[in-house]
């Protein structure tokens, strides 16, 4: 009895990571018995295609391919048949049916999964920057991030280090409070990745006001008095005509709408 797996090449123009998942999940409906997978990723010329096929009909295997670029594809299947190998095209009955769905041609490039998987990797790491250098907690993601927000309380500071995360730019926050000098970072970095945030006294009296009902607390509380309010906002603009850098009115902006504008000045 041959204890052998059965073995199955998985040859494709780029990692082939989408290759090796459709046959592991395939395989996986056979129990213990198992597959032997044997990935050869950036398979590039016909002599590598070549080899393949040579070490498939040794070893009684067949092989799973992506290979998007049409004339591989086609040399393979050839190859292969003339050989008496047996070949699976995973990805090219799928791009056959989205031509017809699309009226579309295909871009033929290898690795764009690959590609994709990077930027949600970046956009991860965006987030997680957000989170670690939120409201100036560590001064030293001042000098890390690509955009560093500064104003007072309540100008939407977290929400829109989260929203510019999402468009994979890292960005840090500091609160500017009167009573606390600023972190002396700020003053160290150039003012074009520097955005400040002012917004009119009515409408941080406003958002104040409904905070402190949220938390259950009188909204006669200094936190919210215009007199203060004006004071911490107559101190912010002071620091930022210091730093010079650019002055964003949230005041009747929804955050989506500030974001958006903040991310068309970084990619500018």
């Amino acid at each position: 009895m041959n204890d052998q797996h059965p073995i199955v090449y998985v040859v494709s123009d780029s990692v082939g990571e989408t290759a090796e998942l459709v046959v592991k999940a395939a395989a996986s409906q056979f129990g213990d018995q198992g597959v032997e997978i044997r990935r050869i990723p950036y398979v590039e010329d016909e002599g590598t295609i070549d080899e393949v096929i040579d070490l498939a009909k040794e070893a009684n295997a067949f092989i799973a391919f992506t290979l998007v670029i049409p004339e591989k594809n086609e040399y393979l299947i050839k190859k292969a048949k003339a050989a008496g190998v047996d070949t699976v095209d995973i990805i090219g009955p799928m791009l056959d049916k989205l031509v017809s769905l699309t009226g579309q041609r295909p871009k033929y490039e290898p690795g764009l999964v690959y590609r994709l998987d990077e930027d949600y990797f970046r956009k991860v790491e965006a987030i997680e920057f957000a989170v670690k250098y939120d409201d100036g907690r560590d001064p030293r993601g001042i000098e890390r991030a690509d955009i560093v927000l500064i104003g007072v309380s309540r100008t939407s500071k977290t929400p829109l280090s989260q929203y510019l995360a999402h468009k994979r730019i890292k960005v840090a926050n500091v609160p500017l409070v009167p009573e606390v000098e600023p972190p002396e970072e700020l003053f160290k970095i150039s003012p074009k990745k520097c955005i400040g945030l002012k917004i009119s006294p009515e409408k941080l009296n406003e958002i104040r006001t409904e905070r402190l009902k949220a938390l259950g607390l009188k909204a006669e509380a200094n936190y919210a008095k215009l007199e203060r309010i004006e004071e911490e906002l107559a101190y912010s603009e002071e620091v930022m005509k210091k730093i010079g850098c650019t002055v964003i009115d949230v005041s009747n902006k929804a955050v989506e709408e500030t974001a958006n504008l903040i991310s068309n000045m970084f990619q500018r």
